[in-house]
């Protein structure tokens, strides 16, 4: 067994501070866990539904941007339904075996979460299927003419799959879960409480303006939000008082670069690069991407997303063009003529 691959919960000897802060900021109930509210009224009737049968859950896909939950709302599966949740990711199963390896070592009721479930080789997934659907391990015994094949029972499980991104999932692996759910950015509100709950956790003196403030530069993302209160905690110890006001964490987050939008130096610098060396676009891509000297994919996947959401860009089918609202929040003049309003928006990258 290739022990590296699985981690149960609660063995966090070797993670590091920030990560066991991390863990320990997680709710482990559902009735902690803010927002989402759908959601966990769906998983409630779920679970009482399965604690009643005495049987473990139906597989699930939580799907939705990073720092949203997912992991948590495993956490919380498991933690609800008193059994043990075993934690992998996709690209750490390299091969079949990787997988049968696990699947041998569950017992009836446990949780397996497979993070970033949309980077499983082929050759896992094709072991996955007939342990979901039936909690059977087909298993190749020999090669060639003398090969065999038999068939393993394996523990009553709950598979609980994460993605980012669902639409690199194939079919056949989909259509295996019985509940898949996409998770929602947090409101402000629902961010503020967030703040003062880990606030509480973590022992920092912060008011409800001081955690409103956070939650409205945190991207609508809890992990970001308790990122922020972090950095505000140790501006304020240092530079101020210790205690968080909205004006504490005013400036505590200009200090650590992210402005009044939630936006970060990193990503600044694309909306700068788009309006200061390309005049507002259109400009492609890869262009993009090498003028502020970042690869491609962490341009279209980490930044534009949000920047999309805020009205700040747009992509259209001759590239990447700011918007009049970009233009404003730099503190730029718009072209007279400015390129979104003569560019329409494409349906395509």
């Amino acid at each position: 067994m290739r022990d590296e691959l699985l981690s149960p919960s609660g063995d966090d000897d070797e993670r590091g501070d920030e990560e066991r802060d991390e863990l320990g900021l997680r709710p482990q109930t559902l009735d902690d866990f803010v927002g989402q509210e759908q959601l966990k009224a769906h998983l409630r009737v779920m679970m009482k539904a399965a604690a009643g049968r005495e049987q473990p859950m139906g597989h699930m896909l939580f799907a939705g941007p990073p720092g949203l939950g997912k992991t948590t709302l495993a956490g919380i599966i498991a933690n609800e339904m008193n059994a043990t949740m075993h934690i992998t990711s996709g690209p750490a199963l390299e091969k079949g075996g990787d997988l049968a390896a696990i699947l041998t070592k569950l017992e009836d009721g446990d949780v397996l979460f497979i993070d970033e479930i949309h980077r499983l080789a082929r050759p896992v997934e094709e072991v996955l299927y007939p342990a979901m659907e039936d909690f059977q391990l087909d298993l190749v015994l020999g090669k060639g003419p003398a090969a065999r094949t038999m068939r393993l029972p394996v523990a009553k499980f709950t598979l609980v799959g994460a993605t980012t991104r669902t639409g690199l999932i194939t079919g056949p692996l989909r259509d295996r879960f019985d509940y898949p759910a996409r998770l929602d950015y947090y409101e402000p509100d629902e961010l503020r409480s967030i703040v003062l709950r880990a606030a509480g956790i973590l022992d920092v003196a912060v008011d409800d303006d001081g955690a409103g403030e956070i939650a409205l530069r945190s991207r609508g993302t809890p992990r970001i939000a308790n990122r922020l209160l972090r950095q505000v905690r140790d501006f304020a110890d240092v530079e101020r008082d210790g205690k968080v006001t909205q004006a504490v964490a005013q400036d505590g987050l200009e200090f650590f670069g992210v402005d009044n939008r939630g936006l970060d130096k990193a990503t600044r610098a694309v909306l700068q690069a788009l309006c200061g060396m390309f005049e507002g676009g259109p400009v492609g891509l890869k262009t993009l991407s090498i003028s502020v000297s970042e690869p491609v994919e962490t341009v279209e996947d980490v930044y534009e997303p949000y920047l999309i959401q805020q009205g700040f860009l747009m992509r259209t089918p001759k590239g990447r063009v700011a918007t009049v609202a970009a233009w404003q929040h730099l503190g730029l003049a718009a072209p007279s003529s400015s390129p979104d309003k003569d560019v329409p928006p494409g349906l395509f990258d």
